[in-house]
């Protein structure tokens, strides 16, 4: 089994208001895939204070860690393929 080389850029994220999620690059063995997160689980796990872009986005800065930590585990599970993480992924990795 090959070991998946993942990256996250430090870029700022994008807030997507169609869809309601933080979107952030990640790097997969060099190339780039597309991770984000909801309004949802921003504001049940990680303290957004509201729907707005600016309470998402500090929600996000402020816990980009385990952000990026949950989402590199979901990229592991599922081969590299782009990441959208609910609030439920959340429930069951605390």
């Amino acid at each position: 089994m090959t070991v998946m080389k993942i990256h996250f850029p430090e870029e700022r994220p994008e807030y997507c208001a169609r869809d309601l999620v933080i979107a952030f690059p990640a790097e997969v063995d060099g190339e780039r895939v597309q991770c984000a997160i909801t309004a949802e689980a921003l504001e049940d796990h990680f303290g957004a204070a509201s729907l707005r872009e600016e309470d998402l986005i500090a929600a996000f800065d402020s816990n980009r860690h385990p952000i990026e930590r949950a989402a590199r585990q979901l990229l592991h599970e599922i081969g590299g393929k782009p990441v959208l993480m609910h609030s439920g992924y959340f429930r069951f990795c605390e």
